[in-house]
């Protein structure tokens, strides 16, 4: 592991307790090491080069929007070599959360996001994205390649 030493500012090193204390953080270099790779990985995201990713979809909307369930029910269908999983959950009366787990072509996964979240009643749409590096062997004492689907490992 590489040491790096940081100067910074007294009341912005008080919030920075506070904030890690707060979350539950056991030191300084655990808090720094999540807000470092939460940049890098938002940095990748915005990249064109990054080909693959894991992805969670979450949204609420309103059920009784006409046909709308059916419509999301559909796409999902749709798209299943994308979708590994989708919770449903009903908050009320009219409204029902979905998180959608999603794996894929990172232009792929985002254009099946926009496409949900610009359907007629879904309110509050957030896809969170992780670039990951793709290869189809397995690795340990069963290393060998193989077909049929590949293995998606985060960047670290």
């Amino acid at each position: 592991m590489e040491r790096i030493t940081m100067s910074i500012d007294e009341a912005l090193a008080k919030e920075f307790d506070a904030l890690i204390a707060a979350r539950g953080y056991a030191s300084r270099s655990e808090a720094m090491r999540d807000l470092l790779r939460r940049e890098l990985e938002s940095h990748r995201a915005m990249s064109a080069g990054e080909d693959y990713c894991v992805a969670n979809l979450s949204y609420v909307y309103n059920h009784h929007q006409r046909d709308l369930t059916e419509r999301l029910t559909e796409a999902q269908h749709a798209h299943h070599d994308l979708v590994v999983a989708a919770t449903h959950v009903h908050l009320d009366h009219d409204n029902c959360l979905e998180s959608v787990i999603l794996k894929g072509r990172t232009e792929t996964v985002r254009a099946f996001a926009q496409r949900i979240g610009a359907e007629r009643g879904v309110r509050h749409g957030h896809l969170n994205v992780i670039s990951v590096a793709t290869d189809d062997r397995h690795h340990g004492f069963t290393a060998r390649p193989h077909a049929g689907h590949l293995h998606f490992r985060p960047r670290s």
